[in-house]
């Protein structure tokens, strides 16, 4: 699979392609309808299928300030993209420039002249152009001028509510892994460096990878949890993985004043995993976080929670 960091990586040489358009933050069961969509029509026309996707965040660049806690890291989102039948990721830097582009000028600029698209699958809420004016009937309309094909995927739905990224933070951010992996198609994912921390849990006989993520990544809410550690190689891919036990918070009992995701390897106090990037990925939340009266009590649940995590991972 390609991966393009801008139109001006695309190889002059390139021809007509399908293109799906869209933030994808997380990849999820909705994300991976309209992909698959996508890939159906690129099947059928024998051309290629470019996912085209957009960093930093849409809402950081319109909305300063307002940057949504992130579902995945860019090269994770294009990790799962390929997996879904993708040939080529092509990120587009999000400026203010970029924003305030007319809608016909997106459609020539990225989908004509960048990517020359026989046929464009967007969910059908796609909105695009200064001020979100374009819509899938003028991409449409669009589409009869430059050649092209549009077509808009009825979003996905559970019980009612719309698979969205949105949702999705919501459901982490009241503690909700296991519904955010259901409406994910897979655990949530937290990667970053392990940093050096207090190292209270060696001392405590449980020793943990303290990971430092990127700024704006979704983190679960305060607790403890159920899940997996998983040590990356320099291509993002995993090159271990352990069952967990997962901390987030603040180490209420020392009177922590910075939230940290610290992840127990079960059983194992023989890692060295400093300066390496690791993947967290959570599966059941076990319990809220809470302040001990004593180190010893504070070991004693750390035991139940081991027990607790090594029975949620047994079947995983």
């Amino acid at each position: 699979m390609y991966r393009w960091q801008g139109l001006h990586e695309v190889p002059d040489s390139w021809g007509r392609s399908v293109v799906t358009i869209g933030v994808f933050d997380g990849v999820h069961r909705g994300h991976r309808a309209i992909v698959a969509r996508a890939a159906e029509v690129s099947a059928s026309l024998g051309e290629p299928l470019v996912v085209v996707t957009f960093d930093p965040h849409p809402d950081e660049v319109i909305r300063p300030g307002s940057h949504p806690p992130l579902l995945c890291t860019p090269g994770y989102r294009a990790e799962l993209l390929g997996g879904l039948g993708a040939d080529a990721v092509c990120v587009l830097p999000f400026t203010t420039e970029f924003s305030r582009l007319p809608a016909p000028d997106f459609v020539r600029t990225v989908l004509v002249d960048g990517l020359h698209a026989a046929a464009v699958v967007v969910g059908e809420n796609f909105r695009f152009g200064h001020r979100a004016s374009g819509d899938v009937a003028l991409l449409a309309e669009l589409g009869g001028k430059f050649d092209f094909v549009a077509e808009g995927v009825p979003l996905l739905a559970d019980d009612g509510v719309t698979v969205s990224s949105s949702w999705i933070r919501n459901l982490l951010a009241a503690g909700d892994v296991a519904g955010a992996a259901r409406d994910l198609g897979r655990p949530h994912r937290v990667q970053g460096l392990v940093v050096r921390g207090h190292q209270r849990g060696r001392a405590l006989g449980f020793p943990t990878a303290n990971v430092a993520s990127p700024p704006f990544t979704a983190i679960p809410a305060d607790g403890v949890y159920a899940g997996w550690l998983a040590a990356l190689d320099a291509a993002g891919g995993e090159a271990e993985r352990w069952p967990a036990a997962i901390s987030v918070g603040s180490n209420p009992t020392f009177d922590g004043a910075e939230r940290t995701v610290e992840a127990y390897a079960l059983d194992r106090d023989d890692l060295e995993l400093y300066g390496r990037t690791v993947a967290v990925e959570f599966t059941a939340r076990l319990r809220g976080m809470v302040r001990f009266d004593s180190i010893d009590e504070l070991i004693e649940q750390m035991r139940r929670d081991v027990a607790e995590a090594r029975t949620a991972t047994s079947g995983t």
